[in-house]
């Protein structure tokens, strides 16, 4: 990705659309705030689902198929444990990372590590039609060794892409920037963004003005979408309280999405292919015939 050499935004990108992403639930027993992927905007491409999830135990994400895209998951609060049907787990804990390439198909868990409750992102990132059908991978990363910068009352963790001056090492097969910000009171940010990609910013705590500096505040839980009208985002910090929220934005496919729940592909008989996989357990799901997850079978992790 390229972005220009002074790191200045020269025209920032101005907010087009906001909405509160509001609790409803999801998995059994989870909540979820669903920005991306439900009625009000079913798409972003590249972008099929962003979610602010909370679970306390047994409420949880248990077994389940993905195949077409990848997910992003970091944690912000507690930890969750994963596992999957190629005998892959760990636990993803707060401030971790867990970037992984379902492609040709995944069956996984994702349940609370402990008591408590459990917060964090979960974002869906479709993949192209030549790399949909690849084999699964994944990249995670613990957060001390997260990417981070701090200057003039800023604090940005780049989880993937580049900010101030640092990069993420994980490598997004469909051009990602993910950057998790923090702006002390009366901070001011400037973060360039490709021209050609999408972008949005989701706020997680406090209240920032976005876009320019005459916008009304927007508190915490907001899905903001950015126009292409300018070459990055501009943000300030205006309140007494720490202004938290992540910057968003991707290379757009402009290819056909054909989506059944957690399998994504481009045309219906694609979808339709995937369904009768799962349910055989053939072309990439052989290990679902026989697996069943820890959590499913009650066993003490």
């Amino acid at each position: 990705m390229s972005y220009n050499s002074n790191n200045v935004v020269e025209e920032p990108r101005t907010v087009v659309r906001k909405f509160l992403a509001r609790p409803q639930p999801e998995g059994v027993g989870a909540i979820v705030r669903r920005s991306i992927g439900r009625f009000e905007l079913k798409y972003f491409d590249p972008f099929l689902a962003l979610d602010e999830f909370s679970v306390s135990a047994p409420a949880g994400f248990p077994d389940h198929p993905h195949r077409g895209f990848e997910t992003v998951t970091y944690m912000l609060q507690g930890a969750v444990m994963h596992e999957d049907f190629e005998g892959h787990k760990g636990i993803i804990k707060e401030g971790d990372l867990q970037w992984m390439t379902a492609g040709r198909g995944i069956v996984h868990s994702e349940m609370p590590a402990a008591e408590g409750t459990h917060r964090g992102l979960q974002l869906w990132i479709n993949l192209s039609s030549r790399n949909k059908m690849i084999e699964p991978r994944y990249q995670e990363m613990m957060s001390k060794d997260i990417a981070e910068a701090k200057k003039d009352g800023i604090k940005v963790r780049v989880i993937a892409g580049e900010a101030m001056g640092i990069m993420s090492p994980v490598y997004t097969r469909t051009p990602t920037m993910f950057l998790d910000f923090t702006l002390k009171p009366g901070a001011h940010v400037q973060q360039p963004v490709p021209a050609s990609w999408n972008a949005f910013v989701y706020t997680l705590e406090g209240e920032g003005i976005f876009g320019h500096s005459r916008a009304s505040p927007i508190t915490a839980h907001h899905l903001l979408l950015l126009g292409s009208d300018g070459d990055g985002l501009e943000a300030w910090n205006k309140s007494s309280k720490p202004l938290r929220f992540v910057l968003v934005g991707g290379e757009p496919l402009g290819e056909p999405v054909v989506q059944f729940g957690p399998l994504v592909m481009n045309t219906q008989e694609e979808i339709d292919q995937t369904i009768q996989d799962y349910e055989n357990c053939t072309n990439g799901f052989e290990n679902a015939r026989h697996w069943r997850s820890e959590s499913i079978l009650g066993i003490d992790y």
